[in-house]
């Protein structure tokens, strides 16, 4: 990349970000008819999706399919997974490109991906939106708000979040001048997203490449059709060859290689809890080989709760149950998981959650009429069903509604819920990451909120419902360690970038708080600069001085 900086004189400001709005895709509207052609488009063709190296889209070896969850008998790509040595090219393909990269002005940077971000919302909206829907079952207004608004809101707030950084400088005394160097990590960075979020798949990458940073990103190959097109927009908004290498494949296999280089800097995930932990270990495994402390950042799931006073309005509670655990198939982290209600709601609320429920069509999440897709393969399916199957067998649960799977064409679990009188049982503990949501109806407030705190491991998003400000101040209280974010009469999902900054600590990961700055300051480290402009020409002290003249 040949820089102009040399040109630039003055301050640079990065442009005010705003929040990309949301399209309805309401049936018959210019924008539904245009996607769904598109949409159309892409379910004719079977795509090779390659790995991209140094900027070279590199093909070749035996190939795996990539198919739509809701027709899994639909092939829409195909990927070649990689093997030692296509990994190993594109770490070197990483560390070459360090040196310019990490020296290039951080305006320049930004704008590759302020310019990434009108091309999301723009040329290739109806491309990524349709990928997304197609290859993660994610419906209109799903993929909507991931696929096009948070993707650009990410790419938007980052340089936004970067600038302040940047403009962060120490003061200096007459004499002196101190500088404070924000430097890219040294070494590459390894990037680990997941099929959930087409935003998260193009978030992981960027961050650390915005702040200096050259990445190896392996996505999930789930979501391997749309994240084709990311890399393809990085490469049009004009990312130098080698700062982001796409490598497709197993995890493990990625990792394996990418953990044991001696120039690894950090590792940067989403994913299992399971997964960050084995990383992390192999991580420690190697520490004596590293350069450096690796930077590990992980956001590792939930076992997200909503809890609802005897005060709550039980219109809004219903909505947040409905669209907090079953939009997108309970399939996000932040996806509610278990509900604790007073006995009082509860004779209110079950017949018409039953109802609703019951109405939801699940399906093709390209058809309008569709709230609920398919789940991401045949695997996810049989745990899911194995977790409801044990849940009917136990005496403590009751099955409410779904329970009901239907793998033929597509691999569907209608939206579930449960009851128990055990609030400690394991369905009130493990993340399922499907439309399952547990009930526990409680009796005494004073004593529910601890045991909400202690019974998962988890600490991501948690949903307090309560008219009196004594209850929600007490909840905020009890609860202030079980998550990272709290949402006050609001559903547990749909985090805004810019207005709320998303992770939690605990077994659900490293608390980084994407969309937030603290996420940016973990892919630079600091050299400080102090320059003297009166050096001292002697050595003595005033305190010396004296007996040096006696002497």
């Amino acid at each position: 990349m040949t820089s102009p900086s040399a040109s630039i004189a003055g301050s640079v400001r990065a442009p005010a970000p705003a929040n990309e709005p949301v399209r309805d895709y309401a049936p018959g509207s210019p924008e539904a008819t245009r996607l769904r052609q598109r949409i159309d488009q892409i379910r004719a063709e079977t795509r090779q999706l390659p790995h991209v190296i140094n900027g070279e889209r590199v093909f070749g070896g035996a190939e795996a399919d990539v198919v739509s969850p809701h027709e899994h008998g639909r092939v829409l790509g195909r990927i070649t997974p990689a093997q030692g040595k296509q990994v190993e090219a594109a770490i070197d393909a990483a560390l070459s490109a360090r040196r310019v990269w990490s020296r290039t002005p951080w305006w320049e940077r930004a704008a590759v991906f302020l310019r990434a971000a009108d091309l999301v919302t723009g040329k290739y909206r109806d491309e990524l939106l349709a990928t997304t829907m197609l290859g993660q079952s994610k419906t209109f207004h799903q993929a909507e708000i991931d696929a096009a608004c948070e993707l650009a809101d990410f790419l938007r707030y980052n340089v936004h979040l970067a600038a302040g950084i940047y403009e962060q400088q120490p003061s200096s005394d007459p004499g002196q001048w101190n500088i404070m160097d924000h430097r890219g990590l040294e070494g590459f960075v390894l990037a680990l997203t997941p099929f959930n979020f087409t935003a998260i798949a193009g978030n992981l990458p960027s961050t650390p490449a915005l702040m200096g940073n050259t990445v190896v990103w392996k996505p999930s190959e789930k979501s391997a059709l749309s994240s084709d097109v990311v890399m393809r927009v990085f490469d049009e908004a004009g990312l130098p060859p080698g700062v982001i290498n796409l490598v497709h494949g197993d995890g493990q296999t990625i990792a394996t290689h990418a953990l044991a280089d001696e120039h690894l800097a950090g590792v940067s995930f989403t994913g299992s809890t399971t997964v960050f932990r084995s990383l992390w270990k192999q991580v420690a495994q190697h520490l004596d080989t590293y350069r450096g402390y690796p930077r590990l950042v992980g956001e590792t799931g939930g076992k997200n709760a909503i809890v609802a006073h005897p005060s709550a309005d039980p219109d809004a509670l219903l909505v947040a149950l409905v669209r907090g655990a079953f939009e997108y198939q309970g399939q996000k982290c932040s996806a509610a998981s278990r509900a604790y209600l007073p006995r009082s709601l509860w004779q209110r609320l079950r017949d018409p959650l039953i109802d609703i429920i019951r109405t939801l069509r699940v399906g093709d999440p390209t058809e309008h009429e569709t709230f609920v897709g398919a789940v991401i393969d045949g695997v996810s399916l049989k745990r899911l069903e194995a977790a409801i199957g044990k849940a009917k067998s136990l005496d403590s649960h009751q099955l409410l509604v779904g329970g009901t799977v239907r793998p033929e064409t597509g691999w569907f679990v209608d939206p579930t819920v449960l009851v128990t009188t055990d609030p400690t049982a394991f369905t009130m503990s493990e993340e399922f990451f499907g439309p399952i949501l547990t009930v526990h109806v409680y009796d005494d407030w004073d004593t529910v909120l601890p045991l909400i705190d202690a019974t998962s491991p988890y600490a991501l998003t948690c949903s307090v419902f309560a008219t009196e400000r004594t209850a929600i101040a007490q909840a905020l209280d009890v609860l202030r360690d079980t998550a990272g974010m709290t949402y006050v009469n609001d559903k547990p999902t749909g985090a805004l970038i810019g207005r709320q900054s998303f992770g939690g600590g605990r077994a659900s990961g490293t608390n980084d708080k994407t969309g937030s700055a603290l996420a940016l300051q973990r892919w630079i480290s600091g050299r400080f600069i102090k320059e003297n402009m009166n050096p001292d020409l002697d050595w003595t002290y005033p305190y010396l001085r004296e007996s040096r003249i006696e002497s």
